[in-house]
Order: structure tokens, then C-alpha cells, then sequence
């Protein structure tokens, strides 16, 4: 009897189950593989995107496995969007009790051919770079996290009760080439995810980060597999300053973000989560 109440206290810790969770940016391939990992495990979903098929086709997705979600479209950086949004969970599902940052990814404006400057140099370069393509960048990756959190929290901190995931880089600890904006805009993140715990540390609202590395997605393929399906120069790069020799998969994320949420991490707030193969730990 004792014993099946130390294994029920054991898993219970990292339940999510009758949870609300938001998830931005839902329609693509880390948050959709997010959402619906939470609502595998019990949470209640509204499935966020700026892409009306691609939200409704994560919702369609978990409500076919038996669970439950509620789609809706979503600029991140539009507050008449967010606040619409947020009616519509109060409405549907009711109280956040989670929020995953998802939104975010690289823009080709907000980024260089070059890796070096040479006057030399064939492909764009930081002086190419024009003032609305890193602007693009930075915002949708650093105020794409910033406003959702602004407008989902505030029943969290009502309550006292939340937690949020925010979603980095690897490139905000030591910035990757050509993506300086995007770069910049992660380690922003990672500044306003630490700022944020510490000023919600008194309502019970938690805010913590994780920092993929490269995970293979659709976007990523088209970038880094050739038309014959092998690496391109700068994904080998990329898996050769990986110790595990490979890409990392979305489905990988869940067991932080999934920890980092529930009550398993109740006492982690102000904390960024490396996931990328040890790739920021290789010096040489």
C-alpha cells in the first residue's frame, strides 16, 4: 500500500493532466510536436498560429488522438490578435496555467550569405543588411515571446499560479554565422526569461527557457539537404561540432518542456535548458 503511494507521488509530480496550456507559434514542427505531447498527457490546448491551416491541422491532429485543443490564428506580434485570443481560451477551455512560447524562427532579410567579410565577396554581408530585414527578425523572435507573455500571463499572476516556456538558442550562447539578428534576438530572450522569473517570483509564476541546438525540421531541410537529400557544407558543419554526430528531433524537447511546466519543477525559475547534442559544449 505504501508503496503504490510512493509510485503515484513519483509520477504524479510531472502530470499535466486538466492543465490549460497556450502554445504559440503551433503550427510549426517543435511547438505542434509540443502541443501535442501535452495533450497526449491530459493538458487542454489552444493551438496558436499565424497560419490558420497549420493551427487548425495541429487541433485536428490532437483532437483525432481523443484530446482536447482549440485552434485560433495569432499574429505574436499583434496585441488586438493576443488579446482576442485570450478570450477565446478564457471562453473555450478556460484559465492558462501554461504557456510555451513556440513562436519565433529565421528570416533570409534578417541574415547574411557570408560567413567572413570580404571585399571580395560575393553574397550579402552585414553592410547589405537593411534596417527593416533585421528589425523583421528581431522582433518576431524577441516581442513574439515578450507580448504573448504580456497579455497570456496576467491570469496566471491573477491567480498566483503558471508556468512559462520560452523558446531560445544555442546561437544566443555563442551566435551562430550569417544569423547575427536571429542570434541577437535569442540571447534577448534569454535576458527577458531571467528578468521575468525574478519579477513574477512572488505570484508563484514560473519562467524558464529552454535552448535548442539543431533540430531537424521541414524549414531546416530545405536549408541544409540538397536536392539529392545529402548535407550541404554548412550542415556538416553543423553535425561535425556536435558530439552525438547527428540533428536533433522535435520530438526530443517534450521531456523539458514537460518538466520544466509541471510541478516536477517547482522550484526552477530563471533557468535555460541546452538541448542541442552538446554541440555548445565542443570547443575543439
Amino acid at each position: 500500500m505504501a508503496n503504490n503511494r510512493m509510485s503515484e507521488a513519483k509520477s504524479s509530480i510531472f502530470d499535466v493532466d486538466k492543465r490549460i496550456a497556450i502554445v504559440t507559434g503551433a503550427g510549426g514542427a517543435l511547438a505542434s510536436a509540443v502541443s501535442i505531447a501535452l495533450a497526449e498527457r491530459g493538458a487542454k490546448v489552444m493551438v496558436l498560429d499565424i497560419r490558420k491551416d497549420k493551427a487548425e491541422e495541429t487541433a485536428h491532429t490532437i483532437t483525432r488522438g481523443g484530446g482536447v485543443a482549440e485552434a485560433a490564428t495569432c499574429d505574436v506580434l499583434s496585441l488586438e490578435d493576443l488579446e482576442r485570443c485570450a478570450r477565446i481560451t478564457l471562453d473555450v477551455l478556460g484559465t492558462p496555467d501554461f504557456l510555451v512560447n513556440g513562436a519565433g524562427g529565421n528570416r533570409p532579410d534578417g541574415s547574411t550569405e557570408e560567413e567572413f567579410y570580404s571585399p571580395d565577396g560575393k553574397g550579402t554581408t552585414f553592410f547589405d543588411l537593411t534596417y527593416e530585414g533585421m528589425r523583421n527578425t528581431f522582433d518576431l523572435n524577441y516581442f513574439g515571446t515578450v507580448l504573448p507573455t504580456q497579455v497570456f500571463s496576467r491570469p496566471m499572476v491573477e491567480r498566483k499560479a503558471g508556468s512559462i516556456v520560452n523558446i531560445s538558442s544555442v546561437s544566443a550562447h555563442n551566435p551562430l554565422t550569417k544569423v547575427g539578428m536571429y542570434s541577437a534576438a535569442k540571447t534577448a530572450v534569454v535576458s527577458f526569461t531571467k528578468w521575468l522569473a525574478t519579477h513574477f517570483s512572488k505570484v508563484n509564476v514560473r519562467v524558464n527557457a529552454i535552448a535548442p541546438g539543431f533540430i531537424m525540421t521541414e524549414q531546416l531541410k530545405f536549408l541544409h539537404l540538397d536536392e539529392h537529400g545529402d548535407y550541404t557544407p554548412r550542415a556538416r558543419k553543423a553535425v561535425d561540432h556536435t558530439p552525438l554526430n547527428r540533428y536533433g528531433k522535435p520530438e526530443e524537447l517534450i521531456g523539458a518542456v514537460i518538466w520544466l511546466l509541471s510541478d516536477a519543477a517547482s522550484f526552477v525559475s530563471g533557468s535555460v535548458v541546452t538541448i542541442d547534442g552538446c554541440f555548445s559544449s565542443y570547443t575543439m
